[in-house]
C-alpha cells in the first residue's frame, strides 16, 4: 500500500497540519507516565497529568475556538484497518514516535457500507500536530513503516476531541441507520468482519481486505 505524507496535497481533503504550539512537555509527559503495549492497542480517553499541562488551555482556545476538550492517548503496536471512525468535531493527533494513519472520506460511506479500497495510508513524524476533520474515517494509529519494514518501536499518539467524546453511549431510540452505528459518546463506528469489535457487536459496513501494513 503506498504511503503519502501528511504534509501532501493528497492529505489536504482529510485534515491539515497545525502551527506554533510547543507540544515538547505534552509529550515528554506522555513518554514518562503512560503505558505502550507490546501486542495491544490501549485508549484513555482523558488523562489528569496531561491536561494539567499549558498547551491544555492553548488548544482548547486557539484550536477549539474556546470549546471544551479533553487530553487523553493511544499508545501500543498495530498494523490493521479493523474499523472506522468519526466524530462530530475535528480530532487532533500528536505522536511521539513517526505514525501512520489510515483513512477514508466519510462522503463515501453509502447505506453505512464502504470497501476498503477507499483508505488511503499517510505518514506523520513524530512531534507534528495533525487535525484530522470530522468528515475524515480513521480509527487507531499504525505502526510506521520504514523502508518496506514495520516498526517494532510501536506508537504513543496524544487523542484530542471534544469533552466527553468516546465515553460511555448515551441510551438511544434509533430513528435512522446512522444511529445503528453509534458505539459511544460522539463515536460512529464502522467495523470490518474480521475485527474484535464485529464480534463485539459493532455495525459491520466495512468490505473487502482488512488492510494490513505487515
Amino acid at each position: 500500500m503506498r504511503i503519502k505524507s501528511v504534509f501532501s496535497h493528497s492529505f489536504e481533503k482529510y485534515g491539515k497540519v497545525l502551527s506554533g504550539y510547543d507540544v515538547s512537555d505534552l509529550l515528554k509527559k506522555l513518554d514518562e507516565t503512560t503505558k505502550k503495549p507490546e501486542n495491544a492497542v490501549i485508549y484513555e480517553p482523558t488523562d489528569a497529568g496531561l491536561e494539567s499541562l499549558p498547551i491544555f488551555k492553548e488548544l482548547s482556545v486557539n484550536a477549539y475556538g474556546g470549546m471544551p476538550i479533553q487530553i487523553g492517548y493511544c499508545n501500543g503496536n498495530n498494523t490493521k484497518l479493523n474499523c472506522l471512525e468519526y466524530h462530530r468535531g475535528s480530532e487532533l493527533n500528536i505522536p511521539s514516535n513517526d505514525i501512520v494513519l489510515l483513512l477514508a472520506p466519510l462522503q463515501a460511506v453509502k447505506n453505512g457500507k464502504l470497501n476498503t479500497s477507499a483508505v488511503e495510508a499517510f505518514f506523520v513524524p513524530k512531534g507534528t500536530i495533525v487535525q484530522v476533520y470530522e468528515t475524515t474515517l480513521h480509527y487507531a494509529p499504525c505502526n510506521a513503516v520504514n523502508f518496506g519494514q514495520v516498526s517494532k518501536e510501536g506508537f504513543r499518539v496524544i487523542i484530542v476531541l471534544p469533552k466527553d467524546t468516546n465515553t460511555a453511549k448515551p441510551e438511544i431510540e434509533e430513528k435512522n441507520l446512522e444511529d445503528k452505528l453509534l458505539w459511544a459518546k460522539n463515536k460512529w463506528l464502522i467495523a470490518h468482519p474480521d475485527s474484535n469489535e464485529a464480534k463485539n457487536g459493532a455495525f459491520v459496513g466495512l468490505s473487502g481486505v482488512n488492510i494490513d501494513l505487515a
